[in-house]
């Protein structure tokens, strides 16, 4: 798989974000750190247009308005009519209703290729319960396993829901890959960086449960180099080091990937 590595850096695909106020920085380095292109673009008169053109579309709630989600939808029906993967990222779906309500009026009015979320995101946004604190995951009923093969089922959509490990489905074939590190929940967008990397990925690759374990095992890879490498130092230089392991990724690395496939 991490062939995809090497074919993203040669295509360099362009990834329109509209993302949240908090983690437009880092996610703009984080994809050019793996030799993606990011643009930010939010306002409705130009995002139809922005659309068009991107290899990948990716909508983030995170810092929510009704303004903001006008624009998602125009974008996501432009990036549907030209054949444009969409990534949706439901950031705190469940804490709120208003953020619950948008994120199935976006399913409901775009057709969404991947959605990335945690598991108390992904259940709230297909009406299952599982609690939230902010826009961490709580406790909930059933597996990660279950739950990403229903909501998968459920939309049509290949689904990816992280934490301690992260699993990946389309409904049909399923994996669970543990590469990661807890300190990636000490720098505040870390996953929706993730979200965009998956929208890179996807740009450049039809099979979108290949692209999104690309993304997600390459991304805990690079996380665990960067935590070995600032160990003593903290957050701030792992966020450092941490973009600097993205950029350094290659498909070699596909042998520290921590990845099964899932036919329980």
């Amino acid at each position: 798989m991490f062939e995809l590595v090497s074919k993203l850096r040669e295509e360099n695909p362009l990834v329109h974000n509209i993302t949240n106020v908090v983690v437009t920085n880092f996610t703009a380095n984080g994809l050019l750190a793996i030799g993606a292109s990011p643009v930010m673009a939010y306002a409705k008169e130009e995002v139809a247009e922005m659309a068009s053109i991107a290899g990948a579309l990716v909508l983030n709630i995170g810092t929510l308005s009704h303004g903001e989600v006008e624009s998602m939808i125009i974008a996501g029906k432009a990036a549907n009519e030209k054949g444009v993967p969409v990534v949706l990222d439901p950031v705190g779906a469940g804490a709120t209703t208003f953020r619950t309500d948008m994120s199935r009026k976006i399913l409901k009015e775009v057709k969404v290729s991947i959605i990335r979320g945690n598991a108390a995101e992904v259940a709230n946004v297909a009406g299952e319960t599982w609690t939230i604190k902010g826009v961490d995951a709580g406790s909930g009923s059933g597996s990660k396993v279950g739950l990403a093969r229903k909501v998968a089922n459920q939309f049509g959509i290949t689904v990816v829901i992280t934490g301690e490990q992260d699993v990946i489905s389309d409904g049909k074939t399923t994996y669970r890959v543990a590469n990661g590190h807890p300190i990636l929940t000490k720098v505040t967008g870390t996953g929706c960086l993730l979200s965009s990397v998956i929208g890179a990925f996807a740009a450049i690759e039809r099979d979108h449960v290949k692209a999104a374990v690309t993304a997600v095992s390459i991304y805990g890879i690079a996380a665990e180099k960067a935590a070995r490498l600032t160990v003593d130092k903290g957050p701030g230089s792992f966020q450092v080091e941490f973009l600097n392991q993205l950029s350094k990724i290659k498909e070699e690395d596909e042998s520290f990937a921590k990845l099964e496939t899932i036919n329980e």
